[in-house]
């Protein structure tokens, strides 16, 4: 898989493309995605993703930050290995919703000479989104490509789309947005310093800097799955305030505990799985009672991660 930022730095002689956010590349993302590479394998055409960043619904609507499931580079990687042979992150800009569904397919089908652009049951593109699904029918006919558009995909009974998996994921469910996302809902950090605050109690913690775009995780503990240079461990991982300590903290801490490990992480980046919640953020009256509940979560970790 090849990433490029810039559509002037790729030119295809044929290929085949869809357009989206691709945000979290969930499970409805996937059916298109298998469904082009099935289709771009059989007529031997490169398959293209054309994402966007920032987010549309950003720029035009003024969504809530933070927002995103995946950031470019790790949607980037989650295509590829979808199968997907192109990515382009094509920034979106207030000039950029100002272009017609015209002016913006052409510049694309210019650089990359698409036969098919498949698109999503709800796709719209282009100033005042006219760009559906029905014009750019009309606009292929014109300039030589075709339209494949896919239907909406429920999973046990909910349609599937990357707003619900931000919304199970403020508020908690991780669970339920895995099941949705098709793969647990992973944060990706640099270790940084912290106070050291559980390395004194013995148990010590990677306190982990996460882009501040990405999506809000509910404050709580949950069991985790952490990676690193490879390896991967048991992982229990505390976001909150530190209520217990007193101190009033702007914004939210991320730490996890990783399990039977003891190498220092300072300055490395670790990926960290969500698998479970197992319980709200609490506030203890005396510190051995933060000890014995960080060893009933670690007790709790260890029967689901290894269950």
């Amino acid at each position: 898989m090849q990433h490029f930022h810039d559509l002037t730095e790729i030119n295809l002689d044929q290929s085949l493309v869809t357009i989206g956010s691709f945000d979290g590349v969930h499970l409805g993302h996937q059916q298109i995605i298998k469904a082009l590479i099935n289709r771009s394998k059989k007529l031997g055409f490169p398959a293209v993703v054309i994402t966007f960043h920032p987010h549309p619904q950003l720029v035009i609507k003024n969504e809530i930050r933070p927002y995103y499931l995946t950031l470019p580079e790790q949607r980037a990687l989650l295509l590829g290995e979808q199968g997907i042979d192109y990515v382009l992150t094509h920034s979106f800009d207030k000039k950029t919703s100002r272009l017609s569904a015209e002016e913006f397919v052409i510049s694309l089908h210019d650089r990359l000479h698409f036969r098919e652009l498949w698109v999503g049951y709800d796709f719209a593109l282009g100033r005042d989104r006219e760009g559906t699904p029905g014009y750019l029918s009309e606009l292929g006919r014109k300039h030589g490509f075709s339209i494949t558009e896919i239907p909406a995909f429920h999973y046990q009974g909910e349609l599937v789309s990357s707003s619900l998996i931000r919304k199970k994921v403020r508020a908690g469910d991780v669970k339920a947005a895995s099941r949705l996302l098709g793969r647990p809902f992973q944060v990706i950090g640099s270790v940084v310093r912290g106070e050291n605050r559980g390395k004194s109690l013995g148990f010590a913690t990677s306190n982990l800097d996460v882009d501040p775009e990405m999506v809000d995780i509910k404050p709580g503990v949950y069991a985790c799955r952490a990676e690193t240079r490879g390896e991967v461990f048991s992982a229990v991982t505390n976001i909150g305030f530190r209520p217990t300590f007193g101190k009033d903290l702007e914004s939210p801490r991320l730490e996890a505990h990783l399990l039977d490990f003891s190498r220092d992480l300072y300055g490395e980046n670790l990926k960290l799985s969500f698998i479970d919640r197992l319980r709200d953020e609490m506030k203890f009256d005396q510190i051995s009672q933060l000890i014995d509940q960080i060893q009933a979560d670690i007790g709790k970790a260890r029967i689901i991660l290894e269950g």
